[in-house]
């Protein structure tokens, strides 16, 4: 039975032999890099996979994470999806004008008018609050709401440091709790300490869907009232001017 065996491996070592001789047509190859199935027979291949399966959901999201930080760095990142944001069903622990007071301050110091706060226009906007910050402050700030890592503030991200404030998320002495502190949007006027209990207190003043129809209601009676005093102006303009021509 051993001789038997033994032929039969001697013949398949033959025909492989046979197999790698280079034949008239073709030029000769190295017996060594020609087999076909060396490669197919290592099971090292499919072994870095049983990390990855074992890290779930999360570890893929902090791989891909890390993936698009890279490739932002090396500038070969591909542009996301533009997705709709609407702050107003997003950040419903706001009221409306909270959320208009902070659209009007982030585009004031949007000075680049290109819909982010980069990290420039985010020193000179501390300084201006009387809040300056080291350029290693400001990369932190700006680090704790980047969550596309772009290294600039989205107006989504601007909103997410007043949401973090009123949840009680930030340290008092960071960069991003003396913005919210110090911003007009703070709250010093309504005769509450801090922007967590200024919020709270307002979440708690009303439902929110009262309080959304409440606010659409003001706005349209604001807009009529300027609209008549407009009309009122133009009428008293007319009559000056027919008084001076006649």
């Amino acid at each position: 039975m051993a001789s038997e065996e033994l032929a039969r491996k001697l013949q398949s070592r033959l025909a492989a032999t046979e197999e790698a001789e280079p034949r008239p047509d073709e030029p000769e190859r190295s017996p060594v890099r020609d087999r076909p199935q060396e490669p197919e027979r290592s099971p090292v291949r499919a072994r870095p996979q049983e990390p990855e399966a074992a890290c779930g959901d999360s570890c893929s999201e902090l791989s891909a994470k890390l993936t698009r930080r890279l490739d932002i760095n090396d500038g070969t990142a591909a542009p996301r999806a533009t997705r709709v944001f609407n702050p107003y069903t997003e950040f419903k622990e706001f009221s409306r004008k909270q959320i208009k007071d902070m659209e009007a301050m982030f585009k004031r110091y949007d000075t680049g008018r290109d819909g982010f706060i980069d990290l420039m226009e985010l020193k000179l906007m501390m300084e201006k609050l009387g809040a300056p910050q080291t350029h290693l402050g400001l990369k932190n700030m700006i680090k704790e709401v980047d969550e596309d890592f772009d290294g600039k503030l989205s107006f989504r991200e601007f909103l997410l440091i007043f949401r973090r404030a009123a949840a009680g998320e930030l340290q008092e002495e960071s960069g991003l709790m003396a913005l919210a502190r110090l911003s007009e949007i703070n709250v010093s006027t309504e005769g509450v300490m801090g922007a967590k209990d200024f919020f709270e207190a307002k979440v708690q003043a009303l439902s929110q869907g009262s309080k959304f129809e409440a606010e659409i209601r003001e706005e349209k009676e604001e807009k009529k009232r300027q609209e008549v005093e407009k009309k009122q102006r133009q009428a008293a303009f007319k009559q000056l001017q027919s008084t001076f021509c006649s």
